[in-house]
This record gives C-alpha cells, structure tokens and sequence, in this order.
C-alpha cells in the first residue's frame, strides 16, 4: 500500500506542479529565448518526483569525466524512473531523443525546440537519419546528449541488443561516450509496474570512450555494451 501511495502522491505532484511552473517559467522563455530557468525548473522538478516515491541515489565514478565537455551519455534501460534519475546527474545541459508525435501539440513543441530536444520516429529509416543529423546539431552547440542503445526498456532487467543508429552519431561526431549502468531500478520500478519499491538506485558512470579508437561501430558497441554490463550483478551481463 505505501508505494502505491508514494506513485499516486509522485504523480499529483508532477500534475499540479508542472501545469503551474509553466504557467510562469512558459512566458519568460518563450520571451527571452533563455532555456536556463526553463531547464534548471525541470531538473528540480523531478528530481522532487523521484524523492517521493521513496528512491534514494547513490553515483559512482562521476569525477572520471570533464564536467565542461561535452558527450553522449548512453545508458541501460529497465525502469520508467531511469531517465528522471540520470538526467539531473549529468553536468550541464541535456538533450534527449522524444517520440515525434509529442511534437504535434503546439504548445509542447515550442518548449521542446527551444530545449533542444531532438525528435525521432524510430519506423521510419529516412526520420531517424534525420533524428541523427538533429543530434549532432544540438551537440555542436555544447549540449550533451542521453540515448538509451537499446532503444526500449528491458522487461526482465537484461540488457538488449543495442541499437545502431546511437553509435553512428557518435562515429559521425567524435564526441566521446559515456557509458552509464544503472542499478537497482529494475527491482525499485520495473516494466509493468505502477508502484515504486523504495529503494536505493545506484548509477555507475563509466570513463569516456573516444569513437575514434574504434575500427568499426560493432566494435564500439561491444567496448560500451561492455562498459556498463561490468557494473551489473552477473546474471544480468550482456
């Protein structure tokens, strides 16, 4: 009963919070063309949304990168509470890939291009170049980027084959990858579930990859899938 407490008081908070913070934040970026106040309101938002659902964080190896640079955070993905926890973490300002049909409300899309946020439509080949060449346009303004290679949540706590599309921006670009092993979270929020486990979750964050040590993409993929399985119980390594 009392995590399916902490969900419903998590998401009363987001639903009464959000809708109100816009309505101030909204305008003076929207004016301004400032993204800051707009950004930094989010990262407090839910990192308050992941208080109250009783998630503790703990982080490892975040003094192994240069927080003024700029890279492609690539994580595994198990839980809905993955991205509200790692974003926040990560220095400076983020970027992530968003389904496109979010982009249809006019209101949202204003928000969502002045954040930088890059749009994807992952059943479409020619869109999804398209999301890749986004990407790389928002890096080359100093903004990281945060890509889940697997592309969906694992539903049993295993990481899945990753996707390529990620490590063709990476070879493309030069930025360096920073591979993130989140722990825990499957057994706090797993796939399918509404009510959170209290808990600690636990994020590894590996030292960079340079893409360009690399003789192929499939070799980088297997240096960072390799990366964050080595933070992950056994049973659970790709």
């Amino acid at each position: 009963m009392i995590p399916f407490l902490r969900m419903v008081a998590a998401i009363l908070f987001m639903a009464v919070v959000v809708p109100l913070a816009a309505l101030f934040v909204f305008p003076w970026t929207l004016i301004t063309r400032d993204i800051r106040l707009l950004y930094a309101t989010g990262m407090i938002i839910v990192r308050t949304m992941v208080w109250l659902t009783g998630t503790r964080v703990r982080v490892e190896g975040l003094d192994k990168i240069d927080p003024a640079g700029t890279y492609i955070f690539m994580s595994n993905h198990v839980s809905n509470l993955d991205p509200v926890i790692l974003m926040p973490l990560i220095p400076r300002r983020t970027s992530v890939l968003v389904k496109k049909e979010l982009w249809r409300l006019p209101v949202v899309r204003r928000a969502f291009d002045l954040a930088s946020l890059v749009p994807v439509e992952r059943q479409n080949r020619e869109a999804a170049i398209q999301s890749v060449r986004r990407a790389s346009e928002v890096m080359s303004q100093g903004i990281n980027m945060m890509v889940y290679p697997e592309g969906t949540r694992s539903a049993d706590g295993h990481i899945l084959p990753f996707k390529k599309g990620p490590f063709y921006h990476a070879a493309d670009t030069g930025f360096p990858i920073v591979p993130v092993t989140m722990v825990n979270t499957f057994e706090i929020l797993p796939k399918g579930k509404f009510a959170a486990k209290s808990g600690t979750a636990t994020l590894v964050f590996h030292p960079p990859i340079d893409p360009a040590g690399f003789g192929s993409r499939e070799e980088l993929m297997a240096a960072v899938a390799t990366a964050i399985s080595s933070a992950l119980p056994p049973d659970r390594r790709a």
